[in-house]
């Protein structure tokens, strides 16, 4: 077991990465078994809105990066407008996504609303996975 205090970047980004795998695991499953009980449309929906959370997840791996690559002052930072810009980007492809999702298909908002809910329940899983495997 190693201290939590010796936590490390790259502990950080592996953490959000098997979440991200695990988000999209969750997401495939969950849209097959929509599908298969209330249809296609709902399932697209939670596709949609798991989509929205898994680039949530990614833009805030990549604005960290950004910032402790800046705090460390270690290598070449990348241009921190440049990030910010895809951070900008990426609101404005959620709200259309959001509004032409919901405009188009006849399908249930809960399951966008789950699709939205799945990052938040990866990145709570793997944090848990991390606690257990840490001491603080």
């Amino acid at each position: 077991m190693r201290a939590l205090d010796s936590f490390t970047d790259d502990d950080f980004r592996r953490t959000v990465l098997r979440a991200l795998k695990l988000l999209a695991v969750i997401a495939a499953a969950a849209a097959l078994l929509l599908w298969w009980k209330i249809g296609w449309q709902s399932a697209i929906l939670l596709l949609v809105g798991a989509a929205i959370s898994g680039s949530g997840l990614f833009e805030w791996l990549r604005l960290m990066t950004a910032v402790m690559e800046r705090m460390d002052g270690g290598g070449k930072p990348k241009p921190i407008v440049r990030v910010l810009a895809g951070f900008f980007l990426r609101l404005a492809l959620t709200v259309v996504l959001l509004y032409g999702s919901l405009k188009l298909l006849n399908g249930s908002a809960i399951a966008l609303a789950a699709g939205l809910a799945l990052g938040v329940f990866a990145l709570t899983v793997e944090g848990l996975r991390l606690v257990k495997a840490w001491t603080v």
